[in-house]
């Protein structure tokens, strides 16, 4: 019995499981809208010396980007491979279509994303090769022997989370098909900077750093670190120490840099008990402290990086939070370029810095805000607004239209812009407004008016913000003992109640609420996090350094979720492992986090997402990278948390950590996943798991929302900004009835609402050309989602019935008012379409006569409505309707639309008249000038050669009068005389643009076309009543042959 039982268990889960084909629905793509003007962090730059417009530019976790134009234009070159996170970027020189990449970025913040080894390229950046050390997890410098590029150094920084033997200095001499250790000091201590000296190969200088953190604490320095120099290619290593010139002491981080220009001189910036910046005039053997000041740099744990003038050996430049220039050999420094205080402030922050060898004028900067270039030594600098990496904390919306995108970004404050926009061309970066400054992470938009909400930055700092004046006002909760010290995550919780908007809840250790938009607050719990003292020392948080921001703060709620199902029930979640509800608002609360041997304890609750479907289940989000373990976690519970169920126990570390969770409000087994490698659909709750890649990056997904309008998958990626994949509708459907919906030969999904939307042009600039950042905006016109099984059958028969797909569109009345011929797709699988709304229309007057093969023509745009639309392909057919409304943003009655289609189609009849008229007249044109052929030159039809060529000049007359005269001079012509289908054009332009009844003004222009028609269509009736009978009666009354008698031929 327990064998049947088990055995209906798998078959049960088997019917159950739906695995999606994700190659079959590749016409289903995300939108990357941007923003690109608040850019992210780029942590790597190298550009083709010998062709300094070919660049390459690594992020933190929004992978390589390559310009071949100088840095005008942008294309992503790494999109799918296994990570987004780049530490290092280094071209062949001397063959600059192989280029290496070290995954990982070197900058150990808590917002740091890791690696899986490092990659080569051997075409340019077109494909790519992994090349081992996939477990040193970061990677910061990668350095080419010049003489021999087969060999090759890599200063592994290592995993900051973990302790691990992956790290240190590696060296490849087969061009990365095996890799040897050349430098390690134990399993905290990694290559911070790796150096080479130019003019010896065989040379290398490597600073070593410990270095250790935790979700509580950074930990800078140690026995671990030091100065290494080798002179054989890194088979014998010397540690530099203070008997050498170095510091005494532990030491930290480590910057260095050789002068190219004379290679004795090398600069390095050490982080000590005092730090300080050292030189060395003999190569690095000996050293000597030149400036202690605090002028040399700050926070060296986040950057230390020197680089020194390619032809000036005095000139230093120091890369840090600003960046700062010596002109004197490092003795003293200024600022470069200004951030703030300046309307051409470049971002702080600054991690990656280029120097051409040759003209040292032409450099390059990557800083947090992005890419910035300079051709004059840093006078003047030019931002590179195309380069979409933003790292985006949250995502929400609102329900304006076009709806608007919310989300707080790394370094880069907390902003507003549209998910489409009723503009032609893209969604540009000056759509979007910043709405707060610092570090940016969760926004709330008001649902009661979206021009207010709450923002939030670093450590709980919450205000309400305005849009419209640019506003704050600070909303901090307090305590009301004050010598209660609130604890505040550096990505703090806030939640909005679902049943009153008014009412918000804030996370501390504590949860506060507030029932009067945050104008006064009362805690409704007690501390909910493990409240262990020993990671609550934050202000001990940097090592020899202190860095004491905010980051660490630890035992803090990350996580309110309030049920939208069952008013006062509240879930909360912290970085410490701890999973709490309440059922009565917060008047009491029950401990449920997931206990045994299958479920996490002490994990980072990033997300808990309570059903719209029942009360009593959630899902929880779960990562625990944090302490060096990669592997993703998603919990569920369906009776308020009682028990769990382990959802991602199959999955491995390549999957990616979780990050992020969003249920389909309407079909409860579709569900979206967020990780650390990507985007993931399940159609059968979360039995299996599909990677979403159709047109979506490998990236940090972080954040995850459906608007409930229009029904989009709005993303939020740490390392490339915004997405959006419109209308999940068809992936509803292929959850409620099944995944082999894709199989059929024919099959139509649900479409999205279509609205009739007045349009403008971009602000700023009409014509932005290749610089100016156009994010992708949504096709115009009805969607229409559908999917095709190619015949299977190589008939050619059965080829052509596949060739094509048929859209009929009916009216209510299920009158046939457009047909659509399409050439169907090249692949099986899910597509989209769109249709203009509009209806058939009529072929107008021309000079040419319709071809047999014509499309059928645009008509007028149709009234509010339904319209039924039926797909006819290799036999099978299948519909959906599409509800046709106004644009909202417009008061438009129907009254109106339905007077200005009556009058449009007036003028459209009379259009179609005159297009009959001219057609008429065309054939009859092709008539004469036959005969007129046939009689050239034959003097006994001389009187009928004279009555052809007078009818061709009556019907090019009657043909002039309707459409114009051809005016065959050279330039720009005019006709000084309006012709009747101009009259139409006109009042047909008034009409249309009308938002009102009729006037009269349109009122008299469509009494004027009728007179001009009228007019025209009497003389052309004339013509056929009175001269083409006579003209014809002529030519048939000739006894016309033009054939002559021919005598045998004979020799």
């Amino acid at each position: 019995m327990k064998k049947l039982s088990i055995l209906v268990f798998f078959i049960a889960s088997a019917i159950g499981a739906q695995q999606l084909d994700i190659e079959k629905l590749k016409g289903m793509k995300t939108r990357a809208i941007g923003p690109a003007g608040m850019s992210g962090r780029i942590t790597a730059i190298d550009v083709v010396t010998t062709q300094p417009d070919i660049i390459y530019a690594g992020a933190a976790s929004g992978g390589v980007w390559k310009s071949e134009s100088g840095g005008v234009d942008w294309k992503p070159i790494f999109d799918k491979q296994a990570v987004a996170s780049i530490g290092a970027i280094t071209i062949q020189q001397s063959n600059p279509d192989v280029i290496w990449v070290g995954t990982g970025e070197g900058n150990p913040r808590n917002s740091l994303n890791g690696g899986y080894g490092i990659y080569r390229s051997l075409d340019a950046g077109a494909t790519w090769q992994l090349m081992g050390l996939e477990k040193t997890r970061n990677i910061h410098r990668i350095i080419i022997d010049k003489d021999n590029p087969n060999t090759v150094y890599v200063g592994a920084i290592g995993s900051p989370w973990g302790e691990h033997p992956e790290r240190g200095v590696f060296k490849t001499t087969d061009g990365g098909k095996t890799w040897t250790k050349s430098l390690f000091v134990n399993n905290k201590t990694g290559a911070a900077d790796l150096v080479v000296d130019p003019s010896n190969p065989n040379k290398l200088i490597a600073a070593m750093w410990e270095h250790r953190r935790k979700p509580w604490t950074f930990n800078s320095g140690g026995e671990g670190s030091g100065l290494y120099i080798t002179y054989n290619g890194g088979e014998t290593w010397t540690k530099k120490t203070d008997e050498d010139g170095l510091p005494k002491g532990n030491l930290g981080r480590i910057g260095l840099s050789f002068a190219p220009s004379n290679p004795k001189v090398v600069y390095a910036l050490v982080e000590a008990k005092k730090n300080a910046l050292y030189k060395s005039e003999d190569g690095g053997i000996k050293w000597k402290m030149i400036n202690d000041k605090s002028d040399i740099g700050n926070r060296p744990f986040y950057y230390s990086d020197l680089f020194v003038d390619s032809k000036n050996e005095n000139r230093v430049y120091s890369v840090f939070t600003y960046v700062n220039v010596s002109d004197d050999g490092g003795k003293s420094f200024k600022q470069l370029m200004p951030a703030y205080g300046s309307d051409a402030g470049v971002h702080p922050d600054h991690h990656a810095w280029w120097i051409h060898p040759e003209n040292p004028s032409y450099m390059i900067d990557g800083n947090d805000g992005g890419l910035n270039i300079t051709k004059d030594k840093g006078k003047t600098w030019r931002f590179v607004e195309n380069i979409p990496v933003g790292q985006f904390y949250h995502i929400a919306y609102d329900m304006e239209y076009p709806y608007n995108l919310y989300g707080g970004m790394q370094d880069n404050g907390s902003w507003a812009g549209p998910a489409y926009v009723l503009k032609a061309q893209g969604i540009r970066n000056s759509y979007w407004q910043e709405i707060s400054f610092g570090d940016g992470f969760d926004v709330v938009p008001d649902p009661e008016n979206s021009r207010y909400g709450y923002t939030m930055s670093q450590q709980g700092s919450v205000s309400i913000y305005d849009r419209v004046t640019g506003n704050n006002k600070t909303i901090i909760p307090t305590h009301p003992d004050p010598d209660v010290k609130l604890r505040f995550n550096w990505n703090s919780a806030i939640a909005i109640d679902p049943f009153d908007s008014k009412t918000i809840y804030f996370g501390s250790q504590f949860v506060h609420k507030s029932t009067n938009k945050g104008h006064e607050w009362n805690l409704i719990s007690a501390d909910l996090t493990t409240n262990d003292p020993e990671k609550q020392k934050q202000h001990e948080s940097g090592g020899i350094t202190m860095d004491a921001t905010g980051a660490e703060n630890h035992c803090t709620i990350l996580a309110i979720t309030p049920s939208p199902v069952e008013k006062g029930v509240l879930w909360v979640g912290t970085d410490d492992g701890q999973i709490q509800i309440s059922r009565n608002g917060g008047e009491t609360w029950t401990n449920v986090s997931p206990k045994g041997k299958n479920f996490l304890k002490g994990g980072w609750v990033n997300q808990i997402k309570a059903s719209t479907f029942n009360a009593g289940e959630a899902y929880a989000v779960i990562n625990n990278y944090r302490n060096f373990d990669f592997k993703p976690y998603l919990y569920r519970t369906s009776d308020y948390g009682k028990t769990w169920e382990s959802l991602l126990d199959k999955q491995t570390e390549a999957f990616g950590y979780s990050l992020a969770l969003i249920q389909d409000p309407i079909e409860k087994k579709l569900l979206f996943l967020g990780t650390e490698n990507g985007l993931y659909v399940s159609i059968d709750e979360a039995k299996t798991w599909n990677k979403w890649t159709n047109n979506f990056p490998t990236v940090p997904t972080m954040d995850l929302a459906i608007h409930p309008r229009e029904h989009d998958l709005d993303i939020a990626t740490f390392g490339r900004s915004m997405y959006v994949l419109d209308d999940i509708r068809p992936l509803r459907t292929l959850a409620t009835e099944g995944a082999q919906e894709l199989n059929k030969t024919l099959k139509v999904y649900p479409a999205p609402k279509a609205f009739l939307n007045q349009t403008q042009q971009p602000t700023g600039s009409r014509f932005g050309g290749n610089a100016l950042f156009n994010g992708e905006n949504r096709e115009r016109g009805a969607m229409l989602s559908y999917s095709i099984t190619k015949p299977k059958s190589d008939a050619k028969s059965d080829k052509k019935i596949a060739d094509s797909i048929t859209l009929n569109v009916y009216n209510t009345q299920n009158e046939l008012i457009r047909t659509i011929k399409q050439k169907a797709p090249k692949e099986s699988g899910l597509h989209r379409t769109f249709w203009g709304m509009a209806e058939k229309g009529v072929r107008g007057p021309s000079r040419r006569a319709a071809s047999k093969n014509q499309r059928e023509p645009r008509g007028l745009t149709v009234l509010p409505g339904d319209y039924k639309v039926v797909f006819h392909y290799a036999g099978a057919k299948d519909s959906t309707t599409v509800s046709v409304a106004y644009d909202p943003r417009v008061e438009m009655p129907l009254s109106v639309l339905n007077t200005k289609y009556d009058l449009l189609k007036k003028l459209e009849a009379k259009t179609e008249l005159a297009g009959k008229a001219t057609d008429k007249l065309t054939k009859s044109k092709e008539i004469a000038e036959q005969y007129k052929k046939q009689l050239k030159g034959h003097k006994e039809y001389k009187d009928a050669y004279k009555a052809t060529d007078s009818i061709l000049k009556s019907i090019n007359n009657l043909i002039d009068t309707m459409v114009g005269k051809v005016d065959k001079r050279q330039g720009i012509t005019r006709s000084p005389d309006p012709t009747p289908i101009s009259y139409i054009f006109i009042a047909r332009r008034y009409i249309g643009s009308l938002l009102q009844a009729p006037g009269k003004t349109e009122m008299q222009l469509v009494k004027n076309a009728d007179e001009k028609m009228e007019q025209i269509m009497n003389e052309i009736n004339t013509f056929y009543k009175n001269d083409w009978p006579v003209y014809r009666s002529q030519i048939e009354a000739l006894n016309l042959t033009l054939f002559k008698e021919f005598d045998a031929l004979k020799e």
